[in-house]
């Protein structure tokens, strides 16, 4: 197995907030040569995954590789189902972990699944439900308000086995729907949305466009090329961020005098764009 080292990483990441984080990464356990790169990317979070993309064969190795880069540097990581045999030795083996940013659930399906892993983690490291079936859609709510939740993430590949479901926007919107209003009665940030499949940057601005619409605020992503896309595409633009500055100073230069029922409304989403623009650098020289 090979030892990190702290002259192994030799570069600082751009912090992004992971309740607002746009773009998460995953990067497959077992190809420990990815996790550097990864590092060096541009996502705003970065999953080294010991769930689906890890033979069950390797799971113990592709834990322990996971643990020892973990020792020196800073990720999340895709665990396995609470139902699974693998569940208890990965959270047992995560827990205390000096680069443990958090944990994302597979096949979340319940509200118990998330407080369980939570208290056995020590109850300080957040969980990101990673809901991936029907039922898992049945009890969005209930996940969004368990103790211990971070957010939420909509596994559409599994989703679609699971029901049968095709790919058609139209088709998927439902379940992501579940997830916004979900999220939004617990609380919680935007959810973040599954990942495109294609490499095409078209296609993969076409879907990231339509889970903005309905109100996701992140993407899980498969490849470092789709990075710069997703983040372009979920972040506000350059013209909303106009917008937002500039009523907002003149909100100010009025003395903050709400004239009339759209001024509040308003008020709020400018916050939410300024807030967003000023942690992706856009908009400032």
């Amino acid at each position: 197995m090979r030892i990190r080292t702290p002259e192994n990483v030799a570069i600082a990441r751009r912090e992004i907030n992971a309740r607002i984080a746009r773009s998460w990464l995953l990067v497959n356990g077992t190809r420990t040569y990815l996790f550097d790169q990864a590092y060096r990317s541009c996502a705003d979070q970065i999953v080294l995954d010991i769930e689906d993309a890890v033979d069950p064969q390797l799971k113990s190795d592709a834990r322990e590789e996971v643990a020892a880069w973990l020792e020196n540097t800073s990720a999340w990581v895709r665990i396995n189902d609470r139902s699974s045999a693998y569940w208890s030795d990965d959270v047992d083996r995560l827990t205390g972990l000096p680069g443990l940013a958090g944990v994302m659930l597979a096949k979340t399906e319940a509200a118990e699944h998330i407080t369980e892993t939570f208290d056995r983690l020590g109850r300080s490291i957040p969980v990101l439900a990673l809901v991936e079936s029907a039922l898992g859609i049945d009890q969005a709510g209930d996940i969004a308000r368990a103790r211990g939740v971070f957010r939420l993430a909509f596994g559409s590949g599994d989703y679609r086995r699971d029901t049968g479901t095709s790919a058609d926007d139209l088709a998927m919107a439902y379940p992501r729907s579940r997830l916004v209003v979900a999220s939004r009665i617990g609380n919680l940030p935007g959810p973040i949305d599954g990942p495109t499949v294609s490499n095409s940057h078209t296609v993969l601005r076409e879907q990231s466009a339509v889970s903005v619409s309905l109100g996701l605020t992140g993407k899980l992503c498969l490849d470092t090329e789709q990075l710069p896309v997703i983040n372009e595409t979920v972040s506000p633009t350059a013209s909303d961020v106009t917008w937002a500055r500039e009523f907002l100073a003149d909100f100010e230069a009025r003395g903050r005098i709400v004239r009339d029922g759209s001024d509040l409304p308003r008020l709020g989403r400018a916050e939410k764009i300024t807030h967003l623009a000023d942690a992706f650098g856009i908009g400032r020289s």
